[in-house]
């Protein structure tokens, strides 16, 4: 299964919707995961021309960039994988949220990020997908991949094309890569 990987999308304060390349870069997918920072349902809608979405559940919070997003987790499984999407990821052992090599860096020796997710999820996931640091990472620890798709929209909090990302799953493997979306122009 292809899926489909974006966050932090910011609209409208980035946008009326989404960058028109996403739409290229989602060609062929199955499903789409939007991992926060929606802001309102227009965006989800617009991505529902690609494929269907899920969205962590905190979308529906407000517009604007004044509203709260404090994203609660949600969980599905596709392909015979587990996958978790959360806005922000904070792992209980780090103590902050997730940043491109930081799980190497800064884990405790002995700490378990299969017990810290399910914590947070409420059962074992195989994948996690986050966002809010608009930092895009793919890495894997313990046998869970993390992916961050970045921001489409808001790189270094400025308004130009970022990044998303797919994931492929079946029961065997699942892979996944960062698109430029400057790519797609």
């Amino acid at each position: 299964m292809r899926i489909g990987l974006i966050s932090d999308t910011h609209v409208p304060s980035m946008g009326k919707e989404p960058p028109h390349e996403v739409l290229r870069a989602f060609e062929g997918v199955e499903l789409i995961l939007h991992c926060g920072d929606i802001y309102i349902q227009d965006c989800i809608t617009w991505l529902e021309q690609i494929a269907p979405v899920h969205a962590t559940t905190s979308f529906f919070a407000g517009a604007g960039e004044g509203a709260p997003r404090a994203s609660l987790p949600i969980t599905l499984d596709a392909a015979g994988r587990s996958i978790g999407v959360v806005h922000k990821l904070e792992l209980r052992a780090l103590g902050d949220e997730v940043t491109p090599g930081m799980i190497d860096r800064e884990m405790p020796a002995g700490a378990s990020i299969p017990d810290d997710l399910r914590e947070l999820f409420g059962r074992d996931v195989d994948i996690v997908v986050f966002g809010y640091t608009h930092e895009p990472m793919i890495e894997t620890h313990q046998g869970v991949l993390f992916v961050n798709p970045g921001s489409p929209n808001m790189v270094k909090q400025s308004m130009r094309l970022g990044s998303v990302a797919i994931l492929e799953v079946d029961g065997e493997r699942a892979d996944a890569r960062i698109l430029e979306l400057s790519a797609f122009s």
